[in-house]
């Protein structure tokens, strides 16, 4: 795992560039206008599962919560819709799925969507999957046309997946590379299953605390690396 000290580097330069995810055609301003010193906060809509809500721990220590706590983000507003139990076509606890979260939650303001998940979807038809990953992503892209959106897939804590896992990984790559969305595959990436005795609980499914932080610097990574780069000041170079 990443040092706190790297993590927070990374969370700097996006508080910094973060005004940017919502305003990038005001960085074209003249030279001849002073900086912009203050500008609204970017928004951040993460929507998932119970991985997102902190099951199993606390909402506190969920990793959205965590993102939104810290002092650094204080210029980031992250909203996080993630409902337990719901995947892209099986309702959660409060009947939404990802696809009523991005309703009630993606507006025109939005810089960033994370969607996260999800094993829920294990057992629908993967055809079905794969057509509400699509609507659900095209949608977000509606209501958020200057949006970044990332779709991150189901994580997998063993060297050898469900097979269904794998099905729903394929239909969420195919509806993000077809929506022109950014996909990241934990399974393929690896993501915790070097180290799943620390990082899931006792149930075998939802992170510990040091689970949810482990989350927290890689999804905080891939929401960086969708932020520009703020712009150089008036009459000085960009480093």
């Amino acid at each position: 795992m990443r040092t706190s000290a790297s993590l927070r580097v990374r969370h700097r330069r996006l508080a910094e560039a973060g005004v940017l995810l919502c305003l990038v055609p005001m960085a074209a301003a003249s030279a001849q206008q002073p900086a912009v010193t203050a500008a609204p906060s970017a928004r951040v809509v993460v929507v998932g599962d119970s991985l997102s809500t902190g099951h199993g721990t606390s909402p506190a220590q969920a990793w959205p919560a965590l993102l939104r706590a810290d002092p650094v983000f204080a210029g980031v507003q992250v909203v996080n819709a993630a409902e337990n139990g719901s995947g892209y076509v099986r309702p959660g606890d409060s009947d939404g799925t990802f696809g009523t979260q991005v309703n009630q939650f993606v507006t025109a303001g939005t810089g960033v969507v994370v969607f996260f998940g999800s094993e829920n979807d294990l057992g629908y038809a993967t055809g079905d999957v794969g057509d509400a990953a699509s609507a659900a992503i095209t949608h977000a892209e509606a209501l958020a046309p200057a949006a970044k959106i990332i779709v991150v897939g189901p994580p997998s804590y063993s060297g050898d997946p469900d097979p269904g896992l794998l099905d729903i990984r394929g239909q969420l790559k195919s509806a993000a590379q077809g929506a022109g969305a950014e996909f990241v595959d934990p399974i393929a990436e690896g993501w915790i299953s070097d180290d799943v005795e620390e990082l899931i609980g006792p149930d075998g499914d939802h992170p510990t605390v040091a689970g949810q932080h482990y989350l927290l610097e890689h999804i905080a990574a891939l929401i960086e690396q969708a932020s520009p780069e703020p712009p150089a000041a008036p009459g000085r170079p960009a480093e």
